[in-house]
């Protein structure tokens, strides 16, 4: 195969909603760049791309899939991403790893939801984005109201670089505005024939032709006082107006298709080569040591990780791109993640599960390593000497969460095994072994996410599995001060067991002081502190232990059995089992025994004072609380609105972007069981959401006594 360099490599990601033609689109690309001899379809279940079995048994895209062409002396890969959001995973990384956005729009539905949800990501990762309207041969096929909605929905900066001449059933010919030609397919689609525009034609291919000059001239200073000088430009200088244009976000070109009857994909593959960006024309990636990675073909060897699978009879395949250098076979590597040492023993290029060997290969391209062991998805992979790593692919925060169990013990270990390696393939599913909540939790996009994920362990890994509700992280803590004390005593023969201890709690707040003065027993009482232990605990919030012994009345080699038994209880609140936070407590006074006092004696009497301090000290159940951003249409703003009042939401503020008003607000996670499948439900699946951990509050009394009652029925059961 051929050795490409940086300038000939153009990286594209497929995106669009689930059945606007990526897959058939990636078919024809490949078919016109010789890669593959006949073209796939999704009904015969033989695409090169989706070629998984629950694919074809959904008859979507669940993954991203990386699939390389070749045309007029140029790489293009490709990734063909899935088309719903709750694979949103597969987008995000393949934006990641590309230089330009192809976003595929089917022309019966024009702008549907995924559209709208991938443009968003697409601007979020600031990827420039080249549009495509596709399936311009079926009956129902409306261009203009496509261009509409285009307009109205995405931006305003669209503009034509062509348009259907004939669209419906007999669609084959399209006018290029750019170019100021007609293209005519045969039957077979293919390569186009160019011939003149008809002359019914040519006052509209003119007026838009002017339209995309201007457009052209926009993108550049020079290119406008150009404009200004001659009233028009060149072609070339329209073409460098419109590779600047697309590179800024300034523009997005509109190109026409039916990737069903490859009409229009040679010239899209034309368009891409010459107008799209490659490595050289976007910002170099930023190391975690603050330096810009440029581009160059003799630098440093230096790749990133942006995507793993396992793959039957192969196991592992890491997908990376090269970022400096270039990567040849036999290249020995050091991993930055891990200080661990690799040797790259082979090299290939991808499409789908089709793999070629390679040589080598150059800065800005895609390629995919097996056998690795020690390399992951996010891994930077560097030329010895040189230490840096790369931020990486920022994944969504989960969404959506439940419990999963194995029907059978036996096969536990099995289910964790499986596990983790579904995490590898997808990393937006995180995996969380709750010793807290004596629960294995799966967190994900959504709902059919999950779903997809139990059919994995189903009919890959053979492990039947149950989803259960998932408990909530409670914690506890105390609202006033409280004084407790408590004598453990045994006698067994021989030595016996004593210690007793005398304790205050009070709820703590961070940066305030010890108290000097307590009330004990209706009496004021002076506390000195001896010495202070400031515990910050692994599950949120802090203890302060404080040593306020007078007079010796417990030996100082005590004290750390005291603070022992206190934590024990700290990991098991009286309430509901829940870790306990927040709380200063103060050892005033006790009694040792000089024969009987030992460690296990003051760390039972340590434990029981406490917990009958905690049952006095106004204990309180904390709950965790959301940070919950959603974007929803303005017509179902006011829907949205109510539900999340009517989940103890607190709604913080409101904003608009193009046609989506941006709700913010605070919401318990107790009440977001099942959110992403309720509010598709609300809003006709138009909405989009993300959740991030914000605090722990206080929930509601009526809510506290609930819970409590829930635990005690729980353990009664137990």
């Amino acid at each position: 195969m051929k050795t490409f360099q940086a300038d000939q490599i153009k990286n594209i990601a497929l995106l669009g909603n689930s059945g606007s033609g990526k897959t058939t689109l990636a078919e024809a690309l490949l078919f016109n760049g010789g890669i593959i001899e006949r073209r796939g379809t999704i009904e015969a279940k033989n695409t090169v791309s989706d070629y998984r079995p629950i694919e074809h048994e959904n008859g979507n895209s669940i993954y991203s899939t990386v699939l390389y062409t070749e045309f007029l002396n140029h790489k293009i890969n490709i990734f063909d991403t899935p088309g719903l959001d709750d694979f949103s995973g597969g987008v995000i990384s393949s934006l990641f790893a590309s230089d330009v956005a192809v976003m595929t729009i089917n022309v019966q539905n024009g702008v549907e939801v995924g559209t709208e949800i991938h443009f968003r990501h697409a601007e979020k990762e600031n990827k420039p984005l080249i549009i495509v309207v596709n399936g311009l041969d079926h009956e129902k096929a409306n261009f203009e109201k496509t261009l509409e909605m285009l307009r109205e929905r995405l931006s305003s900066n669209v503009i034509l670089i062509q348009y259907p001449l004939n669209e419906g059933t007999g669609f084959n010919s399209i006018i290029d505005v750019l170019k100021m030609k007609m293209l005519r397919y045969a039957k077979d689609g293919g390569k186009a024939e160019v011939v003149d525009i008809p002359a019914d034609q040519a006052a509209r291919a003119a007026e838009l032709h002017s339209a995309l000059v201007e457009k052209a001239a926009e993108s550049d200073e020079t290119l406008m006082e150009l404009f200004f000088s001659n009233d028009s430009l060149t072609e070339d200088e329209i073409r460098k107006g419109i590779a600047k244009g697309i590179r800024t976000r300034g523009m997005f070109p509109i190109l026409c298709l039916s990737s069903k009857n490859n009409i229009g994909v040679d010239r899209l593959m034309e368009f891409i080569t010459t107008e799209a960006p490659s490595i050289s024309d976007m910002p170099a990636p930023i190391n975690n040591k603050g330096n810009e990675i440029k581009p160059d073909s003799a630098g440093p060897a230096s790749v990133y990780v942006f995507k793993s699978s396992i793959e039957e009879h192969i196991g592992e395949i890491n997908y990376f791109r090269v970022y400096s250098g270039k990567i040849t076979e036999n290249l020995d590597v050091i991993n930055t993640n891990n200080g661990s040492k690799e040797r790259l023993a082979q090299l290939y290029v991808n499409a789908g599960k089709n793999r070629t060997r390679v040589p080598e290969l150059h800065v800005g391209d895609i390629g995919a390593f097996v056998k690795l062991k020690n390399t992951k998805t996010g891994h930077t992979l560097n030329a010895p000497g040189n230490d840096w790593k790369y931020e990486g692919v920022k994944f969504p925060e989960p969404k959506y969460r439940t419990a999963i169990k194995a029907q059978s013990e036996s096969d536990d270990e099995k289910l964790g095994e499986a596990l983790n390696k579904i995490h590898l393939e997808d990393p937006t599913i995180v995996i969380e072994y709750s010793k807290e909540l004596k629960q294995i939790i799966v967190h994900g996009q959504g709902e059919y996410h999950l779903n997809i994920m139990r059919w994995h362990l189903d009919n890959i890994y053979k492990i039947p599995t149950n989803y259960n509700l998932p408990k909530i992280p409670y914690r506890e803590t105390i609202t006033k001060t409280a004084v407790a004390d408590y004598r453990h005593r045994k006698q067994s023969g021989g030595a016996g067991q004593f210690g007793e201890v005398h304790m205050i709690i009070e709820p703590y707040e961070e940066g305030s002081k010890e108290a000097t003065m307590q009330k004990i027993n209706g009496k004021e009482v002076k506390i000195s502190v001896r010495d202070k232990e400031e515990i910050t605990l692994p599950w949120g919030g802090k203890l302060v232990y404080v040593n306020s012994i007078v007079g010796g009345s417990i030996d100082a080699r005590f004290m750390p059995a005291i603070l022992k038994g206190i934590m024990e209880k700290m990991e098991i609140g009286p309430l509901t089992g829940s870790y306990a936070r927040d709380i200063r407590v103060y050892v005033y006074d006790g009694k040792m025994h000089p024969v009987d006092s030992n460690e296990i004696s003051f760390r039972l009497a340590g434990r029981n004072a406490f917990s009958q301090a905690f049952k006095i000290a106004g204990p309180k159940i904390l709950e965790p609380v959301y940070d919950v951003e959603i974007f929803v249409p303005s017509d179902r703003m006011g829907d949205v609105i109510s539900d999340l009042q009517g989940r103890r939401g607190m709604v913080l503020g409101m904003s608009s972007e193009r046609r989506f008003e941006v709700i913010k607000a605070k919401v318990p996670l107790a009440e977001m069981n099942k959110y992403s499948t309720a509010l598709s439900s609300i809003t006709g699946g138009r909405a989009m959401y993300t959740m991030k951990f914000a605090e722990y509050a206080q929930v509601p009394g009526d809510v506290q006594d609930a819970v409590i009652k829930a635990y005690s029925e729980e353990e009664e059961e137990e």
